[in-house]
């Protein structure tokens, strides 16, 4: 894998963590009381 496959792999599984999170929020009703998890970019 290239250096720029491994690192679209990784936005990929962050971007798809953090849309996990936001269904499971908003599955339990308390989406926006939560402020979203935010990482520096490299």
């Amino acid at each position: 894998m290239t250096k720029a496959e491994e690192e679209r792999a990784k936005r990929l599984a962050e971007a798809l963590r953090e849309n996990l999170r936001r269904r499971k929020a908003q599955a339990r009703g308390d989406e926006g009381r939560t402020a979203p998890e935010t990482k520096p970019e490299e």
